[in-house]
């Protein structure tokens, strides 16, 4: 197992580096994604590794660009962009099947990546997945937001997760369609469970029953939880995504 405070590092063809954590074990592993602007250690990422190496199982987490301990600004980010970072941990740092297990944006990245690598992704867990955020984000935002990004190509937005703003660019929005998986069936057939919150201010609930609905997969689950919020971090959230990673992969 690598050492929780020393990443490795995954060297990119643009010269940036992405941190990871791998730890080798049983198949199918587990490869966490993130959300925006959040990182590896946070909460349900250190809680799920431990429980899933805990039980033998592989886990992989790890920083996209401009996120936590990997190099690079977060500014030049994007969905494309941080699918690629998520595509390259998945060839070059895991093998066998996989289980994503993908965080808000990092839902719409693990989409995206059971799409693009149907022969590795054995199954998805989505936790308030975000598919499509941005055409929300942009429809959204002030209108003052929306001219410092026409004018300025960026804005920032005050978060109510951390101390930083979100620095929203219009590189992030216009790359948005090219990623949009909401715009008809879904082709992911491997079982997915969505756990949602329904007091969640950032993801309407109801948007869990839409993936589910677009979703070629017939082995879906979803499981919303009456008083969760977004983050979906409180102890009783940790358990129920802890039981449902380890149901699906039991599953495979």
């Amino acid at each position: 197992m690598t050492n929780s405070n020393t990443p490795s590092m995954l060297s990119r063809p643009d010269g940036q580096s992405l941190a990871f954590h791998h730890s080798a074990g049983e198949t199918p592993g587990v490869l966490f994604c993130s959300g925006f602007m959040s990182d590896m250690e946070g909460t349900k990422a250190v809680a799920l590794e431990n429980a899933m190496t805990g039980l033998g199982r592989g886990f992989t987490r790890f920083d996209y660009l401009g996120h936590g301990q990997s190099t690079g600004h977060f500014t030049d980010g994007s969905i494309s962009r941080w699918t690629d970072d998520a595509l390259a941990i998945l060839d070059e740092c895991t093998a066998g099947p996989q289980i994503i297990v993908g965080s808000s944006m990092g839902g719409w990245i693990g989409l995206r990546m059971a799409l693009l690598r149907p022969d590795r992704i054995a199954g998805f867990i989505g936790i308030a997945a975000a598919p499509d955020f941005t055409t929300r984000m942009w429809d959204d935002m002030p209108e003052d937001g929306k001219s410092d990004i026409l004018s300025k190509g960026s804005w920032e937005q005050p978060s109510e997760y951390s101390d930083e703003p979100y620095i929203i660019t219009k590189k992030l929005i216009d790359d948005g369609p090219r990623n949009f998986v909401m715009n008809g069936q879904i082709d992911i057939t491997c079982p997915v469970h969505l756990l949602q919150g329904m007091k969640d201010d950032s993801v309407p609930w109801k948007t869990a029953l839409q993936i589910q609905e677009a979703l070629e997969s017939d082995d879906v689950t979803v499981s919303l939880v009456k008083n969760g919020d977004h983050r979906l971090s409180e102890p009783d959230d940790i358990t129920r995504l802890v039981l449902a990673t380890e149901r699906l992969c039991a599953s495979i």
